[in-house]
């Protein structure tokens, strides 16, 4: 795990290589996320972010996440999810949504027996990401009577 030091060096650069300002605002919220664990809201990273900077403002998360979203500094997930949720983890990976609660947990592609893609289909379509939603129940909400 990184420590803050490496962190910050990080974000510094990540800002320089995406054209992104550095401002300590975006430094803490990217520390914040780059700690949380998942596929984080907004709102989860703003409860979080409230208690190093209590004037931040959810306008000000949003802002900023889009920014690092829109900038490819982070990759946003399936919109269909119901709220803006924001990838944390880099590696090719596929996802598990719960239909009941929406957690989203990675799955790694040789869990789902999936054999290796081409980055260009036979049509020329550019293949950018590919990310497999398996929709369903967790472990969690299969426990909980009805």
């Amino acid at each position: 795990m990184l420590d803050m030091h490496d962190t910050a060096v990080t974000f510094r650069s990540l800002c320089a290589e995406h054209g992104i300002a550095v401002t300590h605002q975006r430094q803490v919220l990217y520390e914040t996320m780059q700690g949380m664990h998942g596929h984080p809201s907004p709102e989860e990273v703003y409860a979080v972010v409230k208690r190093r900077l209590p004037t931040i403002s959810l306008a000000t998360v949003y802002k900023n996440i889009h920014l690092f979203v829109e900038s490819g500094v982070f990759r946003q997930l399936s919109m269909h999810h119901g709220t803006l949720r924001v990838e944390m983890n880099s590696h090719p990976h596929h996802h598990l949504v719960c239909s009941v609660c929406k957690q989203i947990q990675d799955c790694a592609p040789e869990e789902l027996g999936l054999p290796a893609y081409s980055e260009r289909l036979s049509n020329g379509f550019a293949v950018e990401r590919l990310s497999i939603d398996v929709i369903g129940l967790c472990a969690d909400c299969q426990r909980r009577p009805n």
